[in-house]
């Protein structure tokens, strides 16, 4: 069994912060996306992963080398932004016919992965939504089938989407499927889903049953990633950097705090992660994500964003800032850089 992680997207819709980290990149619950979806599949038993990388590829490459030098890991760049399904195709060769589970990068999940690997049949990870319009959807029979694999349809017949996890027995045929699809759609011109992959083996006889994800945990906006910080920072219990007191300071649990910060008079919590070397002096936080090697001083933050390098001093605000970013809120203007 083989892991296949695509993550080649630009994360448009969580910039600044995408513009200089990678999405899967970005701190969650004292670890980052990518931390928690390889030690999912990897206590799992999977050692050999493909990962798609393009945009910040380098980034996250040296991610993966430095925090799991065991791992069997390849690195497939995708330069054209041509859909998953042109991602998954570019794995061909690494696969070979070996069976795969699909994850896709910005996709956290709770579901037994190795009921999923060791299932007779193919799986696809479904979980019912309100609005299923944005999603592949599936239309499942009573024994658990799907019978039918649309993407984004305009008008749903069901309302269970695919959460993105997959796992594929018959990997020449989805290959061959996502070839057929390439000619059709005029050598890498459009862009082609996944989802088209598995209807195409779909129509040519192939079955995928339906498992049901109870939590899918949302990372691919400012909101969203915000709510799954919360919960899974209360599913894994929060961490606070052993062996440091931080002076004159309130943290109210569940709090994730990595090493070498330096926080003075200060409430932190509840649902907050701090990123390394990170410093805070006078300074309310609660509901937010901070990265590395910050600066914050007389400021009241809440459901707000912050990237790594960043400066902030003055007022209560709501913010959504990237890396590399220096703002003052105290009274004289903002500055920006």
């Amino acid at each position: 069994m083989k892991a296949i992680i695509p993550l080649a997207g630009a994360g448009t819709k969580l910039r600044p912060h995408t513009y200089t980290q990678p999405k899967a990149l970005i701190p969650l619950a004292g670890k980052t996306i990518l931390n928690i979806i390889v030690d999912q599949l990897h206590e799992a038993g999977i050692n050999d992963f493909i990962f798609i990388i393009g945009y910040l590829g380098e980034k996250i490459q040296d991610y993966v080398e430095k925090n799991y030098p065991n791992l069997n890991a390849h690195f497939v760049q995708q330069n054209e932004r041509c859909g998953t399904g042109h991602a998954i195709n570019l794995t061909r060769d690494l696969v070979g016919n070996d069976e795969v589970l699909i994850v896709l990068g910005d996709t956290i999940a709770d579901y037994d992965v190795r009921e999923i690997i060791n299932s007779p049949f193919s799986m696809l990870g479904v979980k019912k939504v309100d609005d299923p319009r944005n999603f592949g959807v599936a239309e499942i029979e009573e024994d658990g089938f799907i019978s039918k694999l649309v993407e984004k349809p305009s008008i749903p017949k069901s309302n269970m989407a695919l959460v993105g996890v997959y796992k594929i027995k018959e990997t020449d045929f989805l290959f061959s499927c996502l070839e057929n699809l390439i000619v059709i759609k005029n050598d890498y011109n459009d862009e082609f889903s996944l989802t088209e992959a598995l209807e195409c083996m779909m129509q040519r006889g192939a079955r995928f049953k339906a498992f049901k994800v109870p939590n899918w945990f949302d990372c691919g906006k400012k909101e969203t990633l915000l709510e799954s910080n919360a919960t899974l920072l209360k599913k894994f219990g929060g961490n606070v950097g052993q062996g440091h007191s931080y002076e004159n300071t309130i943290i109210i649990p569940p709090v994730s705090i990595a090493e070498g910060c330096d926080i003075k008079n200060s409430v932190i919590g509840p649902n907050v992660t701090i990123g390394e070397h990170t410093r805070l002096n006078h300074a309310i936080v609660k509901n937010s994500i901070i990265g590395s090697y910050s600066n914050l001083m007389e400021i009241v933050l809440s459901k707000s964003l912050i990237g790594s390098d960043a400066e902030i001093k003055g007022v209560n605000r709501s913010l959504n800032i990237g890396d590399n970013t220096s703002i003052d809120l105290s009274g004289g203007g903002t500055g920006l850089g």
